[in-house]
């Protein structure tokens, strides 16, 4: 298929330039980079304000946070603006309302609102934290990055079931703890909350030592306990390290079969899976994507919400079913 020309300023431009890093594109690349360097520059203002010293450059922190926020306010309304492209299934209404509520446009949305409220309730103060969580933007053009978040979701149910041990772990040693001693140190061990707070201190391995057992009973629970907390952080540990030799593994398997079983599209605006997730491609058009790359970042799609197919991605995919619908045309 072939991409249709677009004027310079169209709408349809201005989505490729604010939503896709394309290598080849140098307008795409340069915005990138813009709000890269806006992002560090918003983040170090609001660090360096902190401190004392730095007072006397108050006024320019103030200038540089007020300034990228602008510009954060623009973008955030030309990706609403263009939200249509990224989801063309619906209409524009529903379209920008699924951007709101995508992880990318509440990160966008809080990053901003709390620049209005510095003066006001201390929770819309402490909103500015999640400023942070747009650094997630810059490392998303990253390999390293997506082959993390596709672990993480893979393995999403093992992690749950051992951060839940973690926590019964946590309440067992708190009460065993405060029953053995609550009467030989009450000002320690005031209350069960006090044992948590050891339980996690020790059973994490951090030790912070401000509240210990003195008792033998206690103290005898507290070597157990140590012991166990060795096994809590090797759990979840095993299981990412395990789900990074898995996901490796098999980028290395697809790569290797690629030219035999895979075939490969770059999407462009008329193709039907833009919008789709992998498990909607899947379902939808019977053809299993195994690799995405999006700009300078090759990385594992999974079945989650994560990936979306968008404008300008290279896939590679085979078809599983016999009476596939047709999706884009597939070069071998």
């Amino acid at each position: 298929m072939s991409v249709k020309e677009e004027k310079p300023f169209s709408k349809h431009r201005i989505f490729e330039i604010i939503q896709i890093g394309n290598r080849t594109d140098t307008p795409s690349r340069i915005f990138d980079y813009v709000i890269m360097a806006l992002i560090i520059a918003n983040i170090l203002a609001m660090f360096l304000d902190t401190f004392e010293p730095m007072q006397p450059w108050h006024g320019l922190f103030r200038f540089i946070e007020t300034v990228t926020v602008a510009i954060f306010i623009v973008e955030y309304i030309l990706r609403l603006w263009t939200a249509c492209y990224l989801y063309p299934e619906r209409t524009s209404i529903r379209a920008a309302l699924r951007f709101m509520r995508s992880f990318d446009g509440v990160v966008d949305l809080l990053t901003i609102l709390p620049f209005f409220f510095l003066s006001g309730f201390v929770v819309f103060r402490m909103m500015r934290v999640v400023r942070i969580l747009r650094l997630f933007k810059i490392n998303a053009n990253f390999d390293s990055f997506n082959v993390i978040t596709s672990v993480l979701y893979e393995k999403r149910k093992q992690l749950a079931s051992s951060i839940f041990i973690i926590l019964i772990l946590m309440l067992a040693a708190s009460l065993s703890m405060y029953s053995a001693e609550h009467e030989a140190q009450p000002e320690q061990f005031k209350n069960a909350f006090s044992g948590i707070w050891w339980s996690v201190s020790t059973l994490l391995t951090v030790g912070y030592g401000d509240i210990y057992p003195i008792t033998l009973a206690g103290k005898i629970m507290a070597i157990v306990i140590t012991f166990l907390g060795v096994g809590v952080v090797a759990i979840p540990t095993g299981i990412i390290s395990a789900g990074f030799v898995e996901q490796y593994t098999e980028l290395s398997n697809n790569t290797n079969e690629a030219d035999i079983h895979l075939q490969s599209v770059i999407i462009d605006m008329d193709s039907a899976w833009i919008g789709k997730t992998m498990e909607e491609v899947d379902r939808e058009f019977g053809y299993a994507i195994v690799l995405c790359k999006r700009g300078n970042a090759t990385f594992l799609p999974t079945k989650s919400d994560t990936y979306t197919v968008r404008i300008g991605d290279s896939v590679v995919a085979y078809r599983h079913m016999d009476e596939a619908v047709p999706g884009p045309v597939m070069n071998a």
